[in-house]
């Protein structure tokens, strides 16, 4: 893609002042844009709360992007290259291919930009691509993970200038490979996979002046089957929901509702043998209310509560939510090493503080409740399950602080984090809970871009 990108540096013209250091560097036509990065992470965690993992691990991780995209109007063509390692975590870390996918062309695709009216356009992209749908809780492109999701197929996206907004698409989402230890472990270079096996389809519509704010409506689809290389739950979801928000600003109330219902069928295993479809009935629920008060640091406060329905003993349906191809760092905290918390069997309130101190920085801190909204599921993200309900709901207390700062403007940052989970009863009675005590969890990053 640097080759690429040369080539029609050639062709004209030079790079314009507020360009990246690379497009700076490289020149090109105006129709070229070229941006990427590179993060550094170090991060650690004591008092595991999965089963079977390490009790402490530490581990360094590095994520570089390239993106190369030409604009020529009204086609598009581009591409981006995304290498995620990790290094020195234990043998049975909780690492995974959230972590390492290494020198992955993640997209590479055409496009074709139209006007559809005098203050309306649309932009039509088929090929390998990344996506961030509304709120990002079903569909995102990742920030915090070292890894992300990627799909291919077709994308549609309408939009005027009002902020109204359509999006419609197909696609098969990207399999993360290599997915075994060993190759894990060796951030080993293996090209992800993408079939009709496994296939998300959907469409999202925004409407703005809506209550004073924003609302969505959506609804997302998932096909996926067994293919003689990967064994699956054979999930045949739709995931219907609405959100309503208004942004922070100075001086106003906030708000962000959003719920979504789940239908469908799945297997309640991968078992080559488990062949009966069972059928879903799931939800989830986000609301937060927030006032960002004038102040030179723009302080602002908010509550916030989630519940996403966990399956339940007994029942004829399967009831545990499935948040597809979801973000969950701001909502519920730090991933990586750590991520306790997710849109699967969780009833949870807490409160949110931020400020930002000066121009260059922000800090944010936030306290969460834990609960299992069904006490036979297994809790969150965390796979501690107590099958006869014996040991209660309360899974514990959750503090986060976060600060962030910028060292370079548009070129340098850094991000520092930690996280303490103070377990409750079912992290500590469950028949597969880890006696390992409180989990203490930190991360430093720094951020390059070029």
């Amino acid at each position: 893609m640097i080759g690429a990108a040369a080539l029609l540096a050639g062709l004209s013209g030079t790079a314009h002042a507020d360009d990246g250091l690379l497009k700076q560097a490289v020149g090109g036509p105006d129709g070229l844009t070229i941006t990427g990065g590179v993060r550094a992470r170090v991060e650690g965690i004591d008092g595991q709360f999965r089963p079977d993992k390490a009790k402490d691990d530490v581990m360094f991780s590095l994520k570089t992007t390239l993106l190369v995209d030409y604009d020529g109007g009204p086609f598009r063509i581009g591409g981006e290259l995304w290498d995620a390692r990790a290094y020195g975590q234990h043998h049975d870390s909780s690492a995974g291919t959230t972590e390492v996918n290494a020198m992955e062309l993640v997209q590479a695709y055409v496009g074709l930009d139209f006007k559809t009216g005098d203050k309306s356009e649309a932009r039509l992209t088929a090929g390998r691509f990344t996506m961030n749908i509304g709120s990002r809780r079903l569909v995102a492109r990742q920030q915090f993970r070292n890894s992300t999701n990627a799909y291919t197929g077709v994308n549609f996206v309408w939009k005027d200038s009002k902020g109204d907004q359509l999006i419609a698409l197909w696609s098969m989402p990207q399999q993360r490979l290599p997915d075994d230890a060993e190759g894990i472990r060796d951030n080993k270079v293996v090209w992800d996979r993408e079939s009709t096996d496994l296939q998300l389809w959907g469409a999202h519509l925004t409407k703005a002046g809506i209550f004073g704010g924003v609302m969505e409506v959506y609804g997302f689809g998932l096909d996926e089957r067994d293919s003689p290389d990967v064994l699956t739950k054979n999930r045949h979801l739709f995931t219907p929901g609405m959100r309503l928000y208004r942004k922070p600003k100075a001086g106003q109330i906030d708000w962000d509702l959003e719920g979504a219902y789940q239908m469908g069928s799945t297997r309640l295993t991968t078992s080559a043998s488990d062949m009966k479809d069972v059928s879903v009935s799931a939800y989830m629920i986000h609301a937060e209310a927030g006032q960002t008060f004038k102040s030179s640091w723009q302080p602002r406060l908010s509550l916030d509560f989630d519940i996403a329905s966990g399956d339940q003993a007994g029942s004829k349906r399967y009831n545990r939510f499935d948040t597809l191809y979801g973000a969950r760092r701001f909502d519920f905290g730090p991933t990586g090493l750590y991520g306790p918390v997710g849109r699967s069997n969780l009833l949870s309130g807490g409160v949110r503080a931020e400020a930002k101190p000066d121009k260059k920085s922000d800090v944010m801190f936030m306290y969460r409740a834990l609960w299992l909204a069904s006490r036979t599921d297994s809790f969150a993200s965390t796979s501690v399950k107590d099958g006869k309900g014996n040991s209660g709901r309360f899974a514990g207390n959750q503090f986060e602080l976060r600060y962030r700062r910028t060292l370079v403007p548009n070129v340098l940052h850094f991000d520092t984090g930690v996280a303490y989970l103070d377990k409750g009863r079912f992290l500590t009675e469950a028949p597969n809970a880890p006696q390992t005590g409180d989990t203490k969890y930190g991360y430093f990053d720094m951020y390059f871009d070029f």
